[in-house]
């Protein structure tokens, strides 16, 4: 039975969700159930792709992204894919009628990655990160209004901001591994080799802007999915503020993280603050 099969794949990522991120995997279980499952899904997609282009070192990446790519858009057409992420994802892609444009500008960024090792320009900076970050929080959104094209419309600069901030955030907690495993930069006009307070303090404030943005959006989410992003606010905006108290030498040497304790020190705060209508 197709069932069985479809139970599996959406099993697979989760199963993705789970091994690749602990800090999202909470974010997500915080979400109504009647969602959860879709954000696995999306999740599951992003991180495959992402991992082709930013993992797979001893293999050809380029024939591996587009046999994905190709696969996926078989995916589309005929509504089924014997790889399970593809499968799962083509399912909530139809459910909820993501809008095409959005996957081909994330798959565009991560093309990207391929070949290109240094976003040098403004316009080349905000394009990838339109397309990394700010397109998947568009796909969450579509999921968390069920087909509430106003409410949509309406929090779209919200997702899009907020996307961008967890992807400014994940870029200069691993500025060290981009740039010394990958040879990657991603922030313009900035010299990693010689990060200064002054430099750091530019890109903290312009993801604390982002996060203003993303915060306006968050209070008028439906609330089965109010919580579950206000954590993954929360969680982030923690980690920002670790790096911002974090010398640059040691940022370029060290990856830096919340803990678990203080993660669900966050997690009982930001229940606390949902219940009384806090957010």
């Amino acid at each position: 039975m197709k069932a069985i099969f479809d139970t599996i794949s959406y099993d697979c990522s989760k199963l993705v969700t789970e091994s690749y991120s602990t800090s999202f995997t909470l974010a997500t279980k915080m979400l109504s159930p009647t969602i959860r499952k879709d954000i696995y899904n999306i999740y599951g997609f992003v991180r495959f792709a992402d991992e082709i282009v930013d993992s797979f070192h001893d293999y050809n990446k380029e024939l591996l992204f587009n046999k994905f790519e190709e696969d996926f858009k078989i995916s589309l057409e005929q509504k089924i894919s014997l790889n399970p992420i593809l499968n799962s994802f083509q399912h909530t892609y139809h459910k909820y009628n993501i809008p095409y444009h959005l996957v081909a500008s994330f798959m565009k960024s991560m093309r990207m990655d391929l070949n290109k090792k240094i976003y040098d320009t403004d316009e080349e900076y905000k394009q990838y990160i339109y397309g990394s970050a700010d397109v998947v929080g568009l796909m969450c959104l579509k999921v968390f209004v069920q087909g509430d094209d106003a409410t949509y419309e309406k929090l779209k600069h919200s997702a899009m901001a907020l996307g961008s901030a967890f992807q400014k955030v994940n870029f200069l907690r691993d500025l060290k591994a981009d740039f010394e495993d990958l040879s990657r930069t991603y922030f313009p006009n900035t010299n990693l080799m010689e990060l200064d307070e002054g430099s750091k303090t530019k890109i903290i404030n312009e993801i604390k802007h982002d996060f203003a943005v993303g915060y306006k959006g968050i209070a008028q989410l439906p609330n089965g999915a109010k919580f579950g992003v206000y954590t993954a606010y929360k969680y982030y905006y923690k980690l920002l503020e670790k790096l911002q108290n974090t010398p640059p030498l040691e940022i370029k040497n060290t990856r830096i993280r919340v803990p678990n304790y203080q993660k669900f020190e966050l997690l009982a705060k930001s229940y606390i603050n949902f219940k009384l209508n806090l957010v």
